[in-house]
């Protein structure tokens, strides 16, 4: 029998190797975990994490779609000597589903970077005109689902961090204003895009304090408080034209505001190799394939709908995953946000929520609270015939089961849109029957997949300047088409100002928290016609009851961005200034 001895630096070298590997599986294990620090593993790995997405029409150049979408949450302006950047050895991707008949996606931006340090001697990070830490990209377009990529931009410039003004407009800096260095990093790429990476202010605006202190907001104590107000992200804007983003036969002009063909749900993700292995020397290697350890869509779904034991799971799958795994559905059928919203379940326990009442007597009948079977009770009954809830249309997946209320109105929002078919039209002109023909609102309707921005492209821009613009979205065009003439004197499908806000895709402005606190309370089953419990027709025809008037004015107390957006593309404010913040 032969016997193995270990020197002792045979040992130490052996303890050495070993630990390397147990670091590699780790690592390799840990990625396989957007938003805000939203899930426990994506959170130790900022560099990948989505913060927010947005998609809309541009409204200085309608012939276009403007997607953004930011990375690395929180961060500091004046976080010297060691400022943010895009990171290497990460794929940064925009993915675009056109068509409901083709699993998967069409088109993938992707978006990678390099890093050069110009000047190693030194710990600023700008010093006479050179730049440490100085980030360049590259930009490779899909056409045909990821299957293939082309290079469309090389050499893309990344702003530096608005470190101050010796660092940028003086002599011993870069020797020009920050806002010509960024303007500077507006290019185009070969295929006609429109395109920027770089840092810039943190468009998102909500009060996270209030928020997750038990739904505190608007704030019980204290006046409330924009928690990323003053911080930074990292974004990748693209204007793309209309005609690069529309499916494959599709006309060259839509055939209305509701065309099925313009309709496109985006995400974006990021993805790392899977293994990571650090050497002894200080070297760095990675191997493996590419694993997905971040994704968005729709806004606050990871934060605010998924549980804390499923956010990691949630972030590695990709919306096509979610049409066999519905497992996660049952957080949209029976959203635990409601339960704060029913005075039967927990509803006393958080005040800021008292305006948000959800509907358990609609029409008489209908109870949306948890637990309850919502719309199920019609399953079958002949008055459903040819409306999106017969089981000939979409009935199956709109009433799936008994005791998932909300996957009529939530679930749909979240997974499919919204279909221009009964009983998704305004109640103007039901005649008080929801499952009447009432005025046509929006179709963003793409069964494809699940948690994606959805997007009807064939919506015209509403003007920023208009002043019936609003940051609620489409909550204010359901509330201007039920109450506001000329709108709600006719059933015609007509244009009405916000239809291209969220959750028709998201415009920088949407104030999104606000939208789906009042979409959870009910506020979509109300705009089509299941009006909220204090509704009697027989002593008020107004459906604008107390009720839904308390959820209209319903407001966190953060109601836009701390700072004014650009009216012109990439429309971001320009990152913070270090020497501006934090004195």
């Amino acid at each position: 029998m032969k016997r193995f001895f270990l020197t002792d630096q045979n040992l130490l070298k052996s303890i050495q190797n070993l630990a390397l590997i147990i670091f590699a599986l780790m690592i390799s294990f840990d990625i396989d975990a957007s938003s805000h620090r939203e899930a426990p593993l994506i959170s130790n790995d900022p560099l990948a994490d989505n913060t927010d997405l947005y998609a809309f029409r541009s409204p200085d150049n309608p012939n276009t779609i403007t997607i953004i979408a930011s990375y690395i949450p929180g961060q500091v302006p004046h976080g010297g000597p060691n400022y943010y950047s895009f990171g290497e050895n990460i794929r940064y991707q925009i993915h675009i589903d056109n068509d409901a008949a083709v699993a998967g996606d069409e088109i993938i931006y992707r978006m990678t970077f390099n890093k050069v340090n110009e000047d190693p001697t030194t710990f600023f990070n700008i010093r006479l005109g050179q730049e440490n830490l100085k980030t360049t990209y590259t930009l490779e377009r899909s056409m045909d689902g990821g299957s293939t990529f082309v290079t469309i931009l090389t050499d893309g410039v990344v702003p530096p961090p608005n470190i101050g003004p010796r660092s940028i407009e003086s002599s011993a800096g870069l020797g020009q204003p920050y806002a010509v260095i960024f303007n500077n990093a507006i290019t185009t790429a070969t295929t006609g895009e429109t395109v920027f990476a770089g840092p810039t202010d943190d468009p998102f605006f909500v009060d996270l304090g209030g928020i997750f202190d038990l739904g505190d907001a608007p704030r019980q104590g204290s006046g409330p408080r924009d928690g990323l107000a003053k911080y930074n992200v990292h974004s990748i804007a693209l204007q793309i034209p209309i005609s690069t983003l529309l499916k494959e036969g599709a006309a060259s002009s839509p055939t209305s505001i509701l065309d099925s063909d313009y309709v496109i749900g985006v995400w974006a993700s990021a993805s790392r190799p899977a293994i990571k292995t650090l050497g002894t020397d200080g070297s760095v290697d990675y191997s493996g394939d590419w694993v997905q350890v971040s994704r968005i869509g729709m806004p606050l779904t990871n934060e605010a709908v998924i549980p804390v034991g499923q956010k990691d799971f949630w972030n590695k799958i990709s919306p096509y995953d979610e049409i066999s795994e519905t497992t996660l559905d049952e957080y949209f059928y029976n959203p635990e946000l409601a339960l704060y919203m029913d005075d039967s379940q927990f509803g006393g326990a958080v005040p800021a929520f008292s305006p948000l009442r959800i509907q358990s007597a609609s029409l008489g009948s209908f109870d949306f609270r948890n637990g309850q079977d919502g719309l199920y009770g019609l399953k079958g009954d002949p008055a459903l015939a040819g409306t999106a809830l017969d089981d000939a249309v979409f009935g199956t997946l709109l009433l799936p089961a008994p005791g998932k209320p909300r996957s009529v109105d939530l679930w749909p929002t979240f997974h499919t849109g919204v279909p221009n078919v009964i009983p998704y039209q305004l109640a103007t002109g039901k005649g008080g029957n929801p499952l009447a023909a009432g005025k046509p609102f929006i179709n963003n309707f793409l069964p494809n997949g699940g948690d994606m921005l959805r997007l009807n492209m064939a919506v015209p821009p509403t003007p920023r300047t208009d002043p019936n613009f609003s940051a609620l979205g489409i909550i204010q065009a359901a509330a201007i088409g039920l109450t506001v003439a000329p709108f709600n004197t006719t059933t015609d499908l007509e244009f009405i100002p916000n239809m291209d806000g969220f959750p028709n895709g998201r415009r920088l402005e949407d104030d999104v928290t606000r939208i789906e606190l009042q979409a959870v309370a009910g506020v979509v089953l109300a705009a089509v016609g299941l009006w909220y419990d204090d509704y009697d027709p027989a002593s008020s025809p107004s459906p604008v009851t107390g009720d839904l008037l308390n959820v209209l004015t319903y407001s966190t107390g953060v109601d836009n961005n701390d700072t004014p957006f650009s009216s012109s593309f990439p429309y971001l404010a320009m990152p913070w200034r270090g020497t501006e913040i934090g004195q």
